[in-house]
């Protein structure tokens, strides 16, 4: 595995200089937590977002989006976004303010 350093780039221009931001290497791609938890990633050309369980029916059924399923089983809360989910700016935007709205509804994490 691995992953397209392009949108890797693009995410972080994406989350700036937001607080608490940290970029670590996770699930053979690149995972971005904000105050401890993990927010959104990259993992070869997909993008990974952390929408939370409550919105989760909703977002896998966004087009380009499905399941997060790394380990074979569906990782409820969590979703992969194709890379023609997020072809625009715009559309990377909106995907990126889901798991930050909702990472930011979380207690933060030493």
């Amino acid at each position: 595995m691995g992953f397209d350093e392009g949108t890797v780039q693009r995410v972080r221009d994406v989350l700036g200089h937001a607080t608490g931001l940290v970029e670590r290497k996770m699930f053979g791609g690149v995972s971005f937590m904000l105050d401890g938890n993990m927010c959104c990633g990259v993992i070869e050309q997909d993008l990974v977002v952390r929408v939370g369980p409550e919105h989760y029916d909703e977002m896998v059924r966004e087009p380009h989006a499905r399941p997060m399923d790394f380990t074979g089983r569906s990782l409820r809360g969590f979703v992969y976004v194709a890379p023609a989910g997020f072809d625009t700016e715009t559309a990377l935007e909106q995907w990126i303010a889901r798991g930050v709205s909702f990472v930011r509804s979380l207690p933060a994490k030493r």
